[in-house]
């Protein structure tokens, strides 16, 4: 087990809603697990007014989303982790002098011996990453002199290539590329990390994870909640940008990758950022008309209830053209994928809530079970990313009796029958890799950029292109109608159930 060196976490924005729903969670359930070092604290930083003793009172003594993890606990393990907790009031603008935060963070180094390393969590808008960044640096909080400092922001990492660019040349004036970690929460789930294990531990799989075994790769990322109160945020950035170029395109980059020399962080980001450079970049209209679907979700009626369409939602522009659903299709251009298809799709105020792999694999050549029932019923691997985590396997066998009927059966493993097994939380795992120096399941600079130039010219001909169609669905359904086209001549999209095992052709509305 790596080693946890003694530190100090610097929250900005701390009196923001992702430190108390996210953050103070994930430590409280590291600290519960003995996995926090013996020398320990947490500084929040914001423009708010507040003292140590109501920042504890916030953050872990009256939260509500601690209210469960500390039921069980003593008075004496509440307070000695809610005593960990410290607070500076950055006064009106993060954009100011630091050197009073300089003073804080000696004083309380000093007090309790942290050993001059500091983790920095950017919880705020990323139109601040480079001042504050610009501010550490200026009162010297960046220097690796007597301790080690990382920077940690939250996505989005840009809207565009050229944003994105923008933002990480920013950062990289004050902070060198190994000191910061892009956060992507999706990465720190188990069965995302399990993608590669599933692929480069089995030789049932290794062998056959190319162009010669899997006809097409379908990855499914639905929501079953509208835009809630993220309306103005939302109607700026879509589908595309909040989804498909972050979460869905690491997990892409993961399926995609060529295996890594070793299991170093370095080593698995270079064959990622390979993976994204070899994605196809549709650059013409045509094809970008022929491979792309985008939706809006309209106002429709669940389980009775009335449901605002996303135009009518607050904070959305009623004559918008921002994407709740994009269903992008593209090809890798490598030897291991060649002439493979992606179907990625990702959307809002869908049947349920769910996100899925789907590796499809390719029938054999030589049918002899012709009249068994089994056309259309390829191989399946199913990689269940969140809810019901865990593998399923669909192969075909036999129907007791006479003859070769031929039906689908399920092999299946779930995460939560790992009844002995603590299964860490993704911020929880992420924040412990970050305090550890392990910067595998961050985003680096180059694939961040290499995510941004695919899809670019998407969102480009999105907003410019000639013929572009908005397509409207009811909310609570799969998408458009014109969906399943862009699988045509292959059948449709996988619909999932909440459950793992749910074969599609139903669905239950939740």
């Amino acid at each position: 087990m790596k080693k946890t060196e003694n530190q100090m976490l610097v929250i900005f924005g701390a009196s923001g809603d992702l430190t108390a729903r996210k953050l103070v969670p994930a430590l409280f359930n590291l600290f519960a697990a003995s996995q926090l070092p013996k020398n320990f604290i947490v500084l929040g930083a914001s423009r708010s007014d507040m003292t140590d003793a109501a920042f504890r009172k916030k953050v872990v003594l009256e939260s509500n989303y601690l209210k469960e993890k500390i039921v069980d606990k003593t008075d004496a393990e509440i307070e000695e982790f809610a005593n960990k907790f410290f607070y500076e009031d950055l006064g009106n603008n993060y954009d100011t002098d630091y050197s009073r935060l300089r003073k804080r963070v000696e004083d309380l180094n000093n007090k309790y011996h942290t050993s001059g390393n500091i983790m920095y969590y950017l919880s705020t808008p990323p139109t601040l990453y480079e001042p504050i960044a610009k501010n550490l640096a200026e009162a010297g909080l960046n220097t690796q002199k007597n301790g080690w400092k990382r920077l940690i922001v939250e996505k989005p990492f840009g809207y565009s290539l050229e944003t994105g660019k923008a933002l990480n040349a920013g950062l990289q004036k004050y902070f060198s590329e190994k000191q910061i970690y892009r956060i992507d929460h999706y990465l720190g789930k188990e069965t995302v990390q399990n993608l590669l294990v599933t692929r480069f531990a089995n030789s049932i799989f290794e062998p056959l994870w190319n162009r010669n075994y899997i006809h097409h790769v379908e990855i499914t990322n639905a929501e079953s909640v509208g835009v809630e109160k993220r309306g103005g945020y939302y109607d700026k950035s879509g589908a595309l940008r909040d989804m498909f170029q972050n979460h869905l395109l690491q997990i892409v980059s993961l399926i995609v990758m060529e295996p890594p020399i070793g299991d170093q962080p370095e080593e698995i980001r270079n064959e990622k950022v390979k993976a994204l450079k070899s994605l196809r970049i549709m650059r013409d209209d045509k094809t970008l008309h022929d491979n792309t679907i985008r939706g809006q979700y309209m106002a429709s009626k669940i389980n009775g209830k009335k449901v605002k369409g996303y135009r009518e939602e607050d904070g959305v522009d009623k004559d918008s053209t921002t994407e709740t659903y994009a269903a992008i299709k593209f090809f890798v251009d490598n030897w291991r994928w060649k002439d493979v298809p992606f179907y990625v799709r990702t959307a809002k105020r869908m049947p349920t809530k769910v996100t899925e792999v789907v590796i499809h694999f390719k029938t054999p050549h030589h049918q002899i079970f012709k009249e068994s029932g089994l056309n259309e019923k390829d191989n399946k691997l199913v990689i269940r990313i969140q809810p019901d985590e865990g593998i399923l396997m669909k192969f075909g066998v036999k129907v007791p009796g006479q003859g070769f009927k031929v039906e689908r059966a399920n092999l299946d493993f779930y995460y939560s029958s790992l009844a002995e097994t603590h299964v860490m939380e993704a911020y929880e795992r992420l924040l412990l890799d970050a305090m550890q120096g392990d910067a595998t399941l961050y985003a680096r600079a180059d694939e961040v950029e290499a995510a941004w130039e695919f899809v670019d010219p998407i969102l480009e001909y999105w907003k410019n292109g000639k013929d572009v169609r908005m397509y409207g669905y009811a909310a609570g359904v799969w998408g458009p109608e014109n969906g399943d086209e862009l699988i045509e001549g292959i059948g449709y999209w996988r619909n999932p159930g909440s459950n793992l095992a749910d074969d599609p052709g139903y669905c239950v509305i939740c």
